[in-house]
């Protein structure tokens, strides 16, 4: 972490800046509020190490003024003037600890590493929440490109080797770089995603690298870039193509020098910033048009894994139906809904452009506009819905004149009854090769015995 020593006395801003700097810290120091007022506004201090009384001015007032700034620096007060008065005045400006001198080694480096310990652990539970928000439960492939592409991942993950996701939209980019964040030694500390294609070219130094108060005009308080927040964790640099050619140059020094400088700052910080970036698009291409830097390309893609479109992996579609139907039955506390033999071979077959997010869409609104327990082509999207007329189905000859229920009938009687042909007519065999309840194929043939007799 970045501590800032704040001290009158030289003595012990160097006692002091010499243990933290042993132990592995990055150490500044300030002999007066002044010089200390005009190294916090940067936004890069992690915890200040504040003496109370100075010849230019009173380390309360200074923690009372930059806890209220906005600034994320934890302050620890320091003093010879050990009174319960001025410690309750300390905490109650802000202040996250209180240490009375001399202070002993052992016992400073124990408070910086508890203060390191809450900040890692504010950033891993706002992450766990996300995460338990987005997935309920652990999704199993079944197609072999991606149980490879799963092994790869285990693999990377347990190094600090930049990874680059390629892949269409909505195959699972970002999923695959948090899963890479989650199994490696950088999970206890943040994972920052930001979208490289979102922030405007004008904020993308500010956003990435940080600046410090007054550097621009509206920027009324320090902040910190998005390297300084992932410290020690991941940054994932998502639609990374996006970058234009002059940020690509500044990336790239960061990820070789390990250092960030805020902008209208002066200090260089050093970051402990793993990277995995994503694109769904061909960056050797661009490099050949020079759009993209080949030394940074070369950099990101020390690990490449691709992630094949949904149509190339059919294996996979109904596992993930089922998948999504039952975490979306455990998020209302109920029981999944069954899906329709017809209906789940059409989205077995259908394109998928969107890949997994549109599945996943998909299958939310047939959640919606099923009535029972029961989704069926009908509470799929029109357009999918209308892909069954688009292609041959043997032994059925789809009518333009008769309506899409009592077509969709009809396929549903061919498809059982070839079920039962192929089984041998045992019904509990044709049962399972139709993925339904026995109980359910009993109230189909009731309903085609019906509609026949009708």
């Amino acid at each position: 972490m970045h501590v800032l020593v704040i001290d009158d006395e030289a003595a012990i801003r160097q006692i002091l800046a010499s243990a933290l700097g042993k132990a592995g810290h990055s150490v500044d120091t300030a002999s007066g509020v002044k010089e200390a007022s005009a190294k916090l506004v940067r936004g890069d201090v992690d915890v200040a190490l504040c003496d109370i009384m100075m010849p230019d001015g009173n380390g309360v007032e200074l923690v009372r003024s930059f806890r209220g700034s906005g600034i994320d620096t934890q302050f620890v007060m320091v003093t010879a003037f050990a009174s319960m008065e001025t410690a309750v005045e300390a905490l109650r400006a802000g202040a996250t600890d209180y240490m009375v001198k001399p202070v002993r080694n052992e016992e400073l480096l124990h408070r910086i590493e508890q203060i390191g310990s809450m900040r890692g652990l504010k950033a891993e539970n706002q992450a766990l929440r996300q995460m338990v928000a987005r997935e309920r439960g652990v999704f199993h492939f079944g197609s072999r490109s991606m149980i490879e592409m799963e092994r790869l991942v285990s693999k990377v993950a347990v190094t600090d080797s930049t990874v680059l996701v390629t892949g269409e939209s909505g195959t699972g980019k970002g999923v695959t770089a948090r899963n890479i964040h989650e199994m490696s030694p950088r999970s206890e500390f943040p994972f920052i995603p930001v979208n490289c294609g979102a922030i405007p070219e004008n904020l993308l130094e500010s956003e990435f690298f940080g600046h410090a108060k007054g550097a621009f005009t509206g920027a009324d308080r320090a902040r910190k870039g998005l390297f300084t927040q992932a410290d020690r964790g991941t940054l994932f640099l998502d639609e990374i193509g996006e970058l234009p050619l002059h940020m690509q140059t500044k990336l790239l020094h960061v990820i070789e020098d390990k250092e960030v400088r805020p902008l209208g700052g002066e200090q260089v910080r050093k970051v402990d910033v793993r990277i995995v970036a994503a694109t769904n698009r061909n960056l050797a291409e661009m490099v050949k048009e020079g759009r993209f830097r080949e030394d940074l390309y070369f950099r990101l893609a020390m690990f490449h894994i691709h992630i094949p479109p949904l149509r190339d992996r059919k294996e996979d579609i109904a596992r993930l139906i089922h998948f999504v139907l039952q975490n979306l039955a455990a998020g209302h506390g109920k029981k999944a809904l069954e899906l329709d033999p017809i209906a789940e071979e059409i989205l077995v077959e259908f394109a998928w452009p969107g890949n997994v997010r549109e599945l996943e869409n998909v299958i939310n609104r047939a959640h919606i506009l099923a009535d029972g327990e029961r989704i069926t082509l009908a509470d799929l999207p029109p357009d999918i819905a209308r892909s069954v007329q688009k292609r041959e189905i043997p032994g059925i000859e789809i009518a333009s004149n008769v309506g899409l229920r009592e077509q969709l009938r009809r396929l549903e009687s061919e498809i059982i009854t070839r079920a039962l042909r192929d089984a041998g007519g045992d019904r509990r065999l044709a049962a399972q090769k139709l993925d339904i309840g026995l109980s359910s194929l009993y109230r189909k043939l009731e309903e085609m015995e019906a509609n026949s007799v009708g």
